[in-house]
């Protein structure tokens, strides 16, 4: 069984693309171009389910249009409407370099602050300005922080915890 720790969001299905099976896909990073993984992880009804892609191929650098294997009717391809996608963390992890694919790959991840403790846990990357924010909740409460590399002292990947620093005043 796949855990939500062993993954990170990449995307959601939009609909179904013609009449033989393919979907059309928003991603906000293109790990599975880049990366040797023949599976993306969909998550249908709370359950995260690995689908082999049979092909793929591009509209945008933000929508690509997928064929799933034994998806072949636009029927079976209308399941998966509105539905999360998913990239297994493990194949983004290599042994060179501790180079990080893109944002989104830090939800779920707890934060702690050298100075102020646990600030919460990330649910979701805000990237809809130019500045790109992490979204973290502790108990209910919400917190913006910009998601920059100078704020980051640690990553334990593992335990899936980001040591940062945050600036004077930024937390008021």
């Amino acid at each position: 069984m796949i855990r939500k720790e062993e993954v990170y969001k990449i995307g959601i299905i939009n609909k179904p693309h013609g009449v033989k099976g393919e979907v059309s896909f928003t991603f906000t990073d293109d790990i599975f171009d880049r990366v040797d993984c023949d599976y993306l992880v969909l998550l249908l009804d709370g359950i995260f389910v690995p689908f082999y892609i049979e092909e793929y191929r591009f509209r945008s650098d933000t929508t690509a249009l997928l064929k799933f294997e034994d998806v072949d009717t636009v029927e079976k391809a209308r399941m998966f409407t509105n539905v999360e996608v998913y990239f297994p963390v493990k194949y983004t992890e290599t042994d060179e370099d501790d180079t990080i694919p893109t944002w989104n790959y830090f939800v779920g991840f707890g934060v702690n602050d050298v100075k102020h403790g646990y600030l919460g846990e990330i649910t979701h990357v805000d990237d809809s300005t130019m500045n790109v924010l992490f979204v973290i909740e502790k108990e209910g409460e919400e917190l913006l922080l910009p998601a920059h590399e100078e704020f980051i002292l640690g990553l334990d990947k593992k335990h899936r915890k980001i040591q940062v620093e945050i600036p004077e005043g930024l937390l008021e």
